[in-house]
C-alpha cells in the first residue's frame, strides 16, 4: 500500500541524509521525495512516498522517530489529506492536429502551455499523481520528448496540523 509520511526535521546538513540512509540500509523504496523550508526557518518539511505493508510502514515511522534530527512525523494516509503534485511535459508538435490535440488535452486536465516552439509545447500540470498519470497516458502517439515531476506534497484536512 502506497503510504505518504510527512515529517518536521532539523534544517541542518546531513539531516536528509540520515532519513535516506535509513531507507537505504533496511532495504525500503522511496517513491518520491520533497523537502523545503518551513515558516520556521529552523525546521523543513519533508514529504516521503513509499510502499509496504502496515508493518513495514509502522517499523518505518519508528526507526524515523528515533533519528535524532526528526521533529515530528505523521502518516498522512491514515487520515484525510490533500495532496497535490506538479510536472512539466515537453512534447513534439510536428504538425497543426498534433498542436490543437495538445491544446484540447491540457485544457481538459487544467494545465497550462507555458513554453511553444515551433516544434514542441511545455505543459505545467498540477494534481493528484493519478491525474498526472492519466494526462500522459491521454497523449497516446503525441511524443514526450521530457518529462520532470515534482513528488508528492500534502498536508490534513481541517484542523489537524503538523507542528510543534
Amino acid at each position: 500500500m502506497r503510504h505518504i509520511i510527512s515529517i518536521l526535521i532539523e534544517n541542518e546538513a546531513g539531516a536528509l541524509s540520515r532519513v535516506a540512509g535509513l531507507f537505504s540500509a533496511r532495504g525500503y523504496n522511496i517513491e518520491s521525495l520533497t523537502v523545503a523550508p518551513t515558516n520556521d526557518p529552523s525546521l523543513s518539511r519533508m514529504t516521503l512516498v513509499t510502499r509496504g505493508t502496515e508493518e513495514i510502514v509502522e517499523q518505518i515511522t519508528k526507526q524515523l522517530n528515533k533519528l535524532i534530527d526528526i521533529v515530528k512525523l505523521q502518516d498522512m494516509t491514515e487520515g484525510s489529506h490533500l495532496e497535490r503534485e506538479m510536472m512539466l511535459v515537453k512534447t513534439r508538435v510536428a504538425n497543426q492536429q498534433e498542436r490543437e490535440e495538445v491544446k484540447r488535452f491540457a485544457d481538459i486536465f487544467r494545465g497550462r502551455i507555458i513554453d511553444v516552439s515551433e516544434d514542441t509545447y511545455t505543459i505545467e500540470l498540477t494534481g493528484s499523481s493519478s491525474k498526472l498519470d492519466a494526462f500522459i497516458q491521454n497523449l497516446g502517439k503525441i511524443q514526450v520528448m521530457e518529462l520532470v515531476r515534482s513528488g508528492v506534497i500534502g498536508m490534513t484536512r481541517g484542523e489537524t496540523v503538523l507542528s510543534l
